[in-house]
């Protein structure tokens, strides 16, 4: 888990209401796929806040982002900071940064629902474990 660059962001709410006006400000079906998407990653679990960050919708556990979706003229992305250390066996994860991998969506068309649901609760749980692991390293408890 070290060799990895961890981001952290400020702001986060539970639910924040800019990612609600972000949705809410181009109703399309592309929209609507990627809110879908954003509320699995909201739901993953009861630490996870989100913000927009660079004009997106990020979730983040805690500080720690670990998602995001975006919007494009023809497609959706769920995107994770830290894809390059998620197993894939359904092949869905694209990209060729040092870290952050995404899956691209389509209207219309088909996808492995529950591999990227898979990705999705591997990304936070992945997370979560980083997060603990920074939180302990900084707070050592010292037996005696």
């Amino acid at each position: 888990m070290a060799d990895t660059r961890l981001f952290p962001l400020e702001g986060g709410l539970r639910r924040h209401p800019d990612v609600d006006r972000w949705f809410a400000s181009s109703p399309s079906e592309l929209h609507e796929l990627a809110r879908r998407w954003f509320d699995e990653l909201r739901e993953t679990g009861p630490d996870v806040v989100d913000l927009l960050h660079d004009g997106h919708p990020t979730a983040c556990v805690g500080p720690l982002a670990f998602a995001y979706v975006n919007v494009f003229r023809a497609h959706v992305n769920v995107g994770f900071y830290l894809g390059t250390s998620l197993a894939d066996p359904a092949r869905l994860l694209q990209g060729t940064g040092r870290y952050m991998r995404h899956v691209t969506l389509r209207a219309g068309v088909a996808v492995d629902e529950d591999a990227v649901r898979g990705l999705i609760r591997d990304a936070y749980t992945d997370m979560a474990a980083r997060l603990a692991a920074t939180q302990e390293s900084a707070n050592p408890r010292y037996a005696g």
